[in-house]
């Protein structure tokens, strides 16, 4: 079988504030997506996790937000495509500079929060994150990839730009039989059982499927399985999805 990358989102905190397992998820993972300062992480933070990230042999990713640390970048926002592209960028390079001070770098950026849902179906806030990427892909001196869902506008976007894409799916996210996510105002939008993770985890990397909310099949191509962060032993459940796809003979390999 083919392989599949892991990702989590990592140094999602600030000053004494803290929420992920950085340490451990790096045991788990093959990428990580760190936060750059706009919804959550800071200097100190973004330092520690990229240092850990190379030391650890995971990709660096940049994980890129609306300006909005009170609302955890999970707020609706309209910005202008130029001030977006212009704060994607900086938030790359905020993080590419920590990431060669350590020995390693950045090589792929993945939107969070509202700006990934908003960039996954509205053509002009994917343009500016595409213009983003490209920006600080010239100023780093390096391509980046861009990570994004699976069938997204913001995938087919960059595609077009000339800019590499890796898609991704969510293994403890429910979704909509378009093929976007559930809201998570929504029942059942986040999936913490362990069980059903792991399944839906061997569904994606093997079949190449997914069921959403009404129980339409959909097929997906993807490049990454992500497990949030954020949840509740996230972890112990990332080393769970690790062990059950190794054990299947699926080869864990970032894909950056």
């Amino acid at each position: 079988m083919s392989g599949i990358d892991l990702n989590a989102d990592l140094g999602e905190g600030f000053g004494r504030w803290t929420l992920t397992d950085d340490d451990a998820l790096l045991t788990a993972v093959t990428s990580a997506n760190i936060a750059c300062g706009f919804h959550a992480g800071d200097s100190v933070t973004m330092r520690r996790v990229t240092e850990r990230a190379v030391a650890s042999g995971v990709a660096i990713g940049a994980q890129v937000s609306y300006n909005d640390l009170a609302g955890f970048g999970r707020r609706p926002m309209d910005v202008p495509t130029a001030e977006l592209a212009a704060e994607v960028a900086y938030q790359v390079g905020a993080l590419a500079l920590f990431a060669r001070a350590a020995g390693g770098r950045v090589t792929y950026v993945k939107p969070h929060g509202a700006l990934y849902n908003r960039a996954a179906v509205d053509p002009e806030q994917a343009a500016a994150v595409v213009e983003g990427v490209l920006l600080a892909s010239t100023g780093i001196g390096a391509p980046l990839t861009l990570l994004g869902l699976a069938g997204s506008v913001l995938l087919e976007v960059a595609e077009a730009a000339g800019v590499p894409v890796a898609a991704e799916a969510f293994a403890d996210r429910a979704y909509l039989p378009d093929g976007t996510l559930a809201p998570r105002g929504v029942e059942g939008a986040v999936i913490d059982h362990p069980e059903l993770v792991v399944e839906r985890a061997m569904a994606m990397a093997t079949a190449r499927r997914i069921e959403t909310v009404d129980g339409t099949v959909l097929e997906l191509e993807a490049d990454s399985i992500c497990l949030h962060g954020d949840t509740p032993g996230a972890a112990a459940l990332a080393a769970q999805v690790r062990t059950a796809l190794e054990q299947a003979g699926i080869a864990i390999r970032t894909f950056a």
